[in-house]
């Protein structure tokens, strides 16, 4: 049995979207499906209305309806700090932390060669004209092979800024057992520990 041409292209659009796979897309489609028709509309208009209101801030690069984003913004946080994150998500999960309360700036992905993602994709040279010898630049990229490549990266090219460039801390979850921690988050919380006072 073949699906009706409209549901197939669904599926298809839907698929293509980030972590969502063909079953995914297939079980969302249906999933949207079954919905009442003024919840598909609701969510259209909502669409819509996210791709017209949101754009990149002018000096973060992350997403915001208004001219400056919500940090940029705030004359309260830390100017001489510059937390570089891969995506604007990153930015919402540090700021869940409370810990942080500098600027940030988001490269929109990391170095990837095999992507066809070079420094020349990333917002790489407008962090560059950010930064002074009075910036500490807190590297936040991930621990995948491609957040590792943009780190070194952005650490040679900070080098003649004469800014503090840091990299975050690796370590175990708080509450994770030593026995289930892989080698490698075990022996970078091991080299990364700090001297109790």
């Amino acid at each position: 049995m073949k699906y009706p041409s409209s549901l197939l292209q669904l599926i298809r659009e839907l698929s293509r979207w980030p972590g969502i796979g063909p079953k995914s897309a297939q079980k969302l489609a249906f999933y949207l499906f079954e919905q009442p028709q003024e919840d598909i509309e609701r969510i259209a208009r909502l669409l819509l209305s996210a791709k017209e209101e949101l754009h990149l801030c002018p000096q973060c690069f992350n997403v915001t309806d208004k001219e400056l984003c919500e940090v940029c913004s705030d004359a309260t946080r830390a100017q001489n700090q510059i937390c570089v994150v891969e995506d604007p998500g990153d930015v919402l999960a540090i700021e869940r932390s409370g810990e942080y309360r500098g600027l940030y700036h988001v490269l929109h992905g990391a170095i990837s060669p095999m992507h066809g993602v070079g420094p020349d994709k990333l917002y790489i040279k407008q962090l560059l004209t950010r930064v002074t010898p009075d910036h500490e630049v807190i590297l936040a990229t991930s621990t995948t092979v491609e957040g590792e490549a943009t780190s070194m990266y952005l650490q040679r090219q900070l080098a003649p800024t004469n800014a503090t460039v840091s990299r975050i801390a690796y370590g175990l979850p708080v509450g994770g057992a030593l026995e289930y921690a892989d080698e490698v988050t075990l022996g970078r919380a091991i080299s990364g520990r700090q001297k109790i006072k």
